[in-house]
């Protein structure tokens, strides 16, 4: 085994093969759905997020009526109560959490929270699909759904390990990857992948390794060292490969 000596290249050759052995460094574990709490089935509780328009009203006092819109921080600003974080919670939690606010400062602290529109209501596509970009959530969308809209993936594509970036809104904002291997999928062996999407998640198709040496092979062989073809110097990885 040795190490391709060009500039910036990360190859291993091993018996004749050249393999990508670069990695990427700082980022979060990637762990199949299998290992996480998560199923197909569609989210049961709505939870507020950054850009959503809430009505708050206060039965007993509706000079403290409200309309507001959560601010990318996720906090809104109320009367008599500043900088609530929201985020994260259903309607009825923060309810609850307005009532404790305001109970020690009104006579009937009876409150309702309602979302009277959603923002940032988008999922994303990239990698190795045929039309990459943003997907508008107006319904419940599963991993697969969002691959058809976005065209298909392609012959390029690591089926087995399309990731999920996701965000969990909670205080530190973190992201955390979710790997889903979509031939599972299709052939029903693995059904329960195919889970539903939430807005903002990042739907990432990678390169295969077929594909990432085949790349290179062109990039840095065919057009920058003269090969004849025709005599059989370009070695097809496809088709010895697979």
């Amino acid at each position: 085994m040795k190490k391709s000596v060009l500039p910036g290249i990360c190859i291993t050759i091993i018996s004749g093969l050249l393999l990508p052995s670069c990695s990427v460094k700082n980022l979060p574990a990637v762990k199949p759905v299998g290992q996480m709490a998560f199923s197909a089935a569609v989210p049961s509780e709505y939870r507020i997020r950054p850009g959503d328009q809430l009505v708050i009203k206060f039965f007993y006092n509706p000079g403290l009526d409200e309309q507001v819109i959560v601010r990318p921080d996720g906090r809104i600003s109320l009367q008599l109560a500043h900088e609530i974080m929201t985020t994260g919670l259903t309607p009825a939690q923060l309810t609850e959490k307005l009532t404790k606010i305001y109970s020690p400062l009104l006579h009937k602290a009876e409150i309702t929270v309602m979302v009277s529109a959603f923002g940032g209501q988008e999922v994303f596509v990239d990698g190795e699909v045929n039309k990459p970009g943003m997907l508008s959530l107006a319904s419940p969308m599963s991993v697969l759904q969002s691959l058809s809209q976005a065209g298909g993936i392609k012959d390029t594509a690591e089926r087995r390990q399309i990731l999920i970036v996701r965000r969990d809104f909670l205080p530190g904002n973190r992201p955390f990857v979710l790997s889903v291997n979509i031939d599972k999928v299709l052939d029903g062996t693995g059904t329960n992948q195919d889970i539903y999407l939430l807005p903002d998640d990042i739907v990432y198709v990678p390169k295969s390794r077929i594909a990432d040496v085949n790349m290179w092979v062109d990039q840095y062989l065919r057009k920058n060292i003269p090969i004849n073809v025709e005599a059989g110097g370009y070695y097809n990885f496809n088709r010895h490969t697979q």
